[in-house]
């Protein structure tokens, strides 16, 4: 048996892409997800609880203003990949990861078995990366 939490956010960026199978999205261009963070566990804390929301919630804000509004192509940590949107789900999940090990969850954060990045690029396509802690 596993309970999950999910919050939601959104960012807008700016990237391109190298490569044919990209057609016109290989030219400059803009990207609105909307992001889902879901966060696992296999029982709740002394709370009830898998994660604090509001905890959860600030964490995935801060990931996602770091990347907002930015054209991800002048980002340095970006240099010579594509960031599609499963490598930006990975990148997210992975960033979820760090704040669950680093105590900015909560005490939950620690008790978790699992973090899934979900990135909606319309009401018909989203991808999704999920990390077993």
């Amino acid at each position: 048996m596993t309970y999950s939490v999910t919050v939601r956010d959104h960012m807008m960026i700016a990237h391109s892409f190298t490569g044919e199978i990209f057609g016109p999205a290989q030219r400059l261009h803009g990207a609105t997800f909307v992001v889902d963070a879901t966060f696992r566990a296999a029982a709740l804390d002394a709370d009830g609880v898998v994660v604090d929301i509001g905890r959860a919630s600030e964490v995935l804000g801060g990931i996602l203003s770091a990347l907002s509004y930015r054209n991800l192509d002048d980002e340095p940590e970006f240099a010579g990949v594509n960031t599609t949107t499963e490598r930006l789900c990975s990148v997210i999940a992975e960033r979820l990861v760090a704040a669950a090990r680093d105590g900015r969850l909560g005490k939950g954060g620690s008790q978790l078995s699992g973090i899934t990045a979900t990135l909606h690029e319309s009401h018909i396509a989203w991808a999704s990366f999920e990390v077993d802690l």
